[in-house]
Order: C-alpha cells, then sequence, then structure tokens
C-alpha cells in the first residue's frame, strides 16, 4: 500500500498512485468511448433506516461559486426530511484527490466523497478505496444522476453526478468590440482567432491570461486542443498507452499552437508563476481579454465584468479530426467510500441530492446547471447560460478526454510540456517527443495495470 505518512501535493499524489501503474493495447479494445449532501429510495434504502451523524468531504465553491448555498440547503432539508445530519467540510483544491486517498489508506474516511471524473476516482476504484453503489442507490437515480461512463468499471457504477461542467474560453465582449471584433460571433477558426488575439493586444490588452503553475492549465489547454485531431475517446486512450504516436505532427499539433500563441506574445508573461484560478483573475478584473475557463464559472465572471460583457466559445478549430469544434461536457459528482461508517444513510442522501425538488433548486439557488437528465432547463433566464444548457450540455458534446490521461503522463508529459513550451525551453514538436518517451517508459515499467484499463475500456465502449 501508499506510504502515505504525511500530507502530498497534488503533484506528489499522482506520481506516487501511477509511478507504477501502466497501460497497454487497448486499441483493440476499444473502438470508440461514447462517449453540504444525499438521499435514497434504492436497493438497501428503502425501507426505515436510523437517522445518522455523517461527515462530507466536498469541492466546487472554488469553480462554480454559489453552489455552496444549494449544499447547505440541501443539507438542512435532508436533516428536516430524514433526520440525519452532515458535517460538511469543504476541501482544497490542492488536496481532493491525496486528502481521501491518504485517508483512505488509513481507513478513516468520511460517508460522503466529492469524486471528479475518470482516472481521478478510478485509481481509487481500483485500490478498493471507493464503493460501488448498484447495491446502494436506486437504478433510477444511477441512470439519471449524470455521473456519465467514466464512472463505471466492470459493469458497476461509483459515482452519482453533481453539476455540469462544460470547457472552453471565456472573453471579454466589451474588450472585443472596442478591438473591431464581432463579440456576437467569435472567432471559430485558428487564423481568425490568432488574428482577434492580435487585436486585442494592439488596444493593451493581454490577450489570454492564464496560470500554468498548478499544470490545470496545461491539462485544460490539451483537452481543448488535442481532442481536434481526434476522431473519437478511443484515439486519445490509445495515446496514452503507445498504441498510437505522440511524435506524429498532428498528434502534438496543439502543442505546436500553445507554441505559437507564446511566441507571439499572446499570452502573459508571468504563466509560469502564477496558478490556474489566479490566471483566470486575470481575465475576470479586467486585464486579460480571455482565459480557459470553465460554464460553473460563468456566473461568477458576470458578477464580476457585468452580464452583457462576458461571451463564452469553443476553443477555435485547427484540427482535422470528427471531434473538432464540438464543445466538450464532464460532470463532477459524489462517492460513497468503501469503509464509510454508514453507508446507508449515505446513499440515502446522494438520492435526496437527485431528487427532483434538489435538481431544480440547484439552478435556483446556484445559477449552477445539474448533471442530472431530468433537469427542467426552461428555468434558465439567463440568455449566455440557456445556450451553454443546450450546446454544451443538452447538445452533441465530446467527453472530456483528461478523465483517460494515465497520471505519469499528468505529470511528466503534459504539465512539463506546458511549462517549458510557456517558459521557451521547448518546442511543440520536443513536447510531441517527450510524451512520446514518457509514454513509452509507462507501457514498459506497468504492465499490472493493463487488466484495469482493458476492463474500463469494455465499460466505455459499452
Amino acid at each position: 500500500m501508499l506510504p502515505f505518512e504525511r500530507p502530498l501535493s497534488r503533484r506528489q499524489l499522482l506520481r506516487y498512485a501511477f509511478g507504477s501503474a501502466a497501460v497497454a493495447g487497448l486499441s483493440p479494445v476499444i473502438a470508440a468511448c461514447g462517449g453540504d449532501d444525499t438521499e435514497a429510495a434504492g436497493p438497501t434504502t428503502g425501507g426505515e433506516v436510523e437517522p445518522g451523524n455523517l461527515k462530507m468531504w466536498w469541492w466546487g465553491e472554488q469553480e462554480a461559486v454559489g453552489i455552496k448555498k444549494w449544499v447547505d440547503d440541501t443539507i438542512a432539508k435532508f436533516k428536516t426530511e430524514q433526520g440525519s445530519s452532515i458535517n460538511a467540510t469543504l476541501m482544497d483544491t490542492d488536496q481532493v484527490i491525496p486528502q481521501f486517498t491518504e485517508a483512505a489508506a488509513a481507513g478513516n474516511v468520511p460517508d460522503i466523497q466529492f469524486l471528479f471524473n475518470g482516472i481521478y476516482h478510478m485509481e481509487n476504484v481500483w485500490l478498493g478505496y471507493i464503493s460501488a453503489l448498484d447495491d446502494l442507490v436506486s437504478k433510477e437515480v444511477l441512470q439519471n444522476a449524470g455521473a456519465t461512463q467514466l464512472s463505471v468499471f466492470d459493469g458497476k457504477q461509483y459515482r452519482v453526478g453533481f453539476y455540469s461542467i462544460g470547457f472552453g474560453i471565456a472573453y471579454n465582449k466589451d474588450f472585443f468590440d472596442k478591438a473591431g471584433l464581432d463579440a456576437d460571433n467569435p472567432p471559430q477558426d485558428w487564423d481568425s482567432f490568432l488574428d482577434a488575439c492580435s487585436k486585442l493586444k494592439s488596444q493593451g490588452h493581454i490577450p489570454i491570461g492564464g496560470g500554468v503553475k498548478d499544470g490545470f492549465f496545461g491539462e485544460w489547454y490539451l483537452v481543448n486542443t488535442l481532442t481536434q485531431n481526434l476522431d473519437s475517446p478511443a484515439d486519445a486512450l490509445n495515446l496514452f498507452i503507445g498504441e498510437l504516436d505522440w511524435n506524429e505532427p498532428k498528434y502534438h499539433e496543439h502543442w505546436v499552437k500553445l507554441e505559437e500563441l507564446h511566441k507571439n506574445g499572446f499570452i502573459n508573461d508571468d504563466i509560469n508563476s502564477l496558478e490556474l484560478y489566479q490566471g483566470i483573475q486575470l481575465y475576470q478584473t479586467g486585464k486579460a481579454a480571455m482565459c480557459l475557463d470553465t460554464t460553473p464559472d460563468i456566473p461568477n465572471n458576470q458578477k464580476q465584468l457585468g452580464a452583457e460583457n462576458v461571451g463564452y466559445m469553443v476553443m477555435p478549430t485547427f484540427g482535422s479530426g470528427s471531434m473538432a469544434g464540438i464543445p466538450i461536457l464532464d460532470t463532477q459528482g459524489f462517492g460513497i467510500p468503501e469503509k464509510a461508517q454508514d453507508k446507508e444513510n449515505a446513499a440515502a442522501f446522494l438520492e435526496f441530492m437527485h431528487s427532483p425538488d434538489r435538481v431544480q433548486a440547484m439552478w435556483e439557488l446556484s445559477r449552477q446547471i445539474p448533471a442530472n437528465t431530468t433537469f427542467d432547463a426552461s428555468v434558465i433566464d439567463d440568455p449566455l447560460i440557456k445556450t451553454i444548457q443546450e450546446n454544451w450540455v443538452a447538445g452533441d458534446h465530446n467527453v472530456y478526454i483528461a478523465d483517460l490521461m494515465p497520471t505519469l503522463f499528468w505529470t511528466d508529459a503534459m504539465f512539463v510540456n506546458s511549462q517549458n513550451i510557456l517558459s521557451g525551453k521547448s518546442t511543440g514538436e520536443q513536447a510531441g517527443e517527450l510524451a512520446a518517451e514518457v509514454t513509452d517508459k509507462w507501457k514498459k515499467q506497468n504492465p499490472d495495470m493493463v487488466e484495469n484499463y482493458t476492463t474500463w475500456g469494455d465499460d466505455l465502449s459499452a
């Protein structure tokens, strides 16, 4: 078991967790990938359950500013209706993964745990730290909760959804107008995007604000751009496991484009000194015209800049893959640790989160779009968020391919490449070479994880 003797940074945790994890040969397995807290009337919660005192660890207020109001209200109503109290702890961003994994290794876990999607919680599934929900939560809730297929392993589901999270570029419409750009029709192709960046820079604005010190800007950039040269999520998996070659120009073109943005001075010079949300603040404070951002942050952007000044767009395209130009969507979620003290009441709370009243209340209280697919979106009264609901959530969308990214690749390839390119230390082509080296190293060192990834691949292609 992992020797977690002290609190770990996210990067340290990722190194520990996947330093001995490998994947190989998924191309024949995956032809295509599809793609304060809760209650239940599920398989084991349908009868009378004695009230309990639950612990919940959660994250999201940093990203979905305002979601705490819904969490607090849901906890209060759950206590009133079910009798159980919930002690909710808001986690720091860099502790979401290591705090839980460390606690699980020590056997001291909450009853309800926030979980990122895909590999971010799947490695804890493989370690035996997260319970399958199939015998705890009703089938109907599991089907509607919006956890996505990336939360399924060996036919069992390990998360329910929380809120929806789309990925793209937030931009300042006022800056666009003053630069002679059409703020209602943002650039859709790369040449138009570069032209827009040039005009914004000439007006004295930083075209794109960002912070890559903690790595997440690099992850978001990769998802928004690598996706453009893929025909299906299976291509991403096959790149990450070495069945496709990062040295092929189209598979590192996204890093060449990042190099282009850097060389043209279209990104803030201090990006390597700032963390993700510090970079986003450059946009929110009017210092940058654009930033990579997620849809849950839009209400906060509107509060900071004025709703009339906030626009949101898909990353302009340069790639020729079938996934190019399509919005990217993921969901945040919750699960139940394997060693939770009160699984029945924890499951009851997960179901309560997804009751009709609570699903609709998320928008009413927090201006966030629930992951639950039964959400009646007709209540959305904000034009921009209504467009996002229609195009990112209800419409055709891509999966968030970083959910499939082996963590050694995250730390040693994606993170290093983004920092090196944005500091002028390497080129996009060299980034492809490093990615190939890291992938090859992982394959050779970690054959023990092949079976897990192969099983997961079967679920993803189901």
